[in-house]
């Protein structure tokens, strides 16, 4: 029997249901542990990453290997406004506000995003004429420099509380209602690491339909003529300059933002969560799902975070149960499909497992 739905409504009943398993993966997640439900609740913020980096790297094509920097500026920027930390040690702030800085969160994410989007544009402007390689390096540079800055700003003024990192940082509460604390809705219970999965899916949600958006827009259209040629993009009217510049803010605010929930979520930052193999594995993410397809993307963050992290909790027990002992660890084990996969990729699928569609 014909379906006598239409293409549209098909797409409508399978967004409802995608939705639907979104919303219940947790409850399914949760039962065998809250450790599975704080799994998938990263695997959303490295979604909202690779879909900021894919902007630079899938859109603009400009290899950005600092990427990391941003989610650090969006994380110290949230630590810092939402934590006793600096009114302890600037005592002309503590007179200002004495009880310390509880930022809301309707104003730190949004800040975290300019303020991301800043550091993007600092970082635009010096690699403007750079391509390839030199792009690459420039790039790493700018995000080990930002990386060493937070692990030295303790003096002469305790900016950032160098390597130690920062702590006593606010949870998120939305209308009153803290996601640091469990919640009963209609006799539901619903964890703390639960209700943080639900905000991240949202705001993971709000930057896919940003970025479908932007693919199609004249903004989008000029990021992927400058991608396939430079010169012929700037032959025909398009300012090379802004479109770059663009392209980096847009994606580092992408980066901030995470970067804010990443340390809300946490309660706590340091220096080590930033380090260059984050920038390596995020893009990773891009090339693994395909460069400038965003449901590509969303695939490859997904795939490259869950399923290593999965691997953490299940590689000793099944060792065990197969062998009596564990013989490789489990760190190693991650590692080593993670290599395995980015060999295979290239070799089989060098344009990602879903390749953009060629305009």
């Amino acid at each position: 029997m014909r379906s006598t739905l239409s293409p549209k409504q098909k797409a409508l009943w399978a967004t409802l249901a995608i939705g639907l398993a979104l919303v219940l993966l947790p409850f399914a997640a949760g039962a065998i542990g809250n450790a599975w439900i704080r799994i998938l609740a990263f695997a959303l913020l490295y979604v909202m990453l690779a879909l900021g980096l894919n902007i630079v790297v899938g859109y603009a094509g400009l290899l950005d290997l600092g990427y990391v920097a941003f989610y650090a500026v969006g994380a110290y920027l949230y630590a810092l406004l939402a934590s006793p930390h600096l009114t302890e040690h600037l005592p002309w702030l503590a007179t200002l506000f004495p009880s310390g800085l509880h930022g809301s969160i309707w104003l730190l994410i949004p800040l975290a995003a300019a303020v991301a989007a800043l550091f993007g544009v600092l970082l635009g402007f010096p690699v403007l004429r750079l391509r390839g390689d030199y792009l690459a390096i420039v790039t790493l540079g700018f995000g080990e420099i930002i990386r060493i800055f937070l692990n030295n700003l303790n003096a002469p003024v305790n900016l950032t509380n160098g390597p130690q990192g920062i702590d006593r940082i606010d949870p998120i509460s939305i209308a009153g209602v803290s996601l640091s604390k469990p919640l009963e809705i209609g006799g539901i219970h619903i964890p703390s690491v639960q209700l943080y999965y639900y905000l991240f899916l949202t705001l993971t949600i709000l930057v896919i339909v940003i970025c479908l958006r932007l693919q199609d827009s004249r903004v989008g259209r000029a990021w992927m003529a400058v991608r396939e040629d430079e010169i012929a993009a700037k032959a025909m009217g398009i300012h090379t300059r802004n479109v770059k510049l663009m392209a980096f803010a847009m994606g580092a605010s992408f980066g901030g933002v995470s970067g804010a929930m990443f340390s809300a979520f946490q309660g706590f930052v340091s220096p080590e969560s930033f380090v260059l193999m984050e920038s390596i594995v995020i893009v990773a993410m891009v090339v693994l799902g395909g460069m400038g397809n965003v449901w590509g993307v969303v695939l490859g963050a997904v795939l490259l975070y869950a399923i290593p992290e999965a691997l953490r909790h299940l590689a000793r027990p099944v060792q065990m149960q197969l062998f009596g002992e564990e013989l490789i660890a489990p760190e190693a084990l991650r590692m080593l499909l993670f290599g395995l996969s980015m060999v295979l990729i290239m070799l089989y699928r060098p344009q990602g497992l879903l390749p953009r569609q060629k305009a």
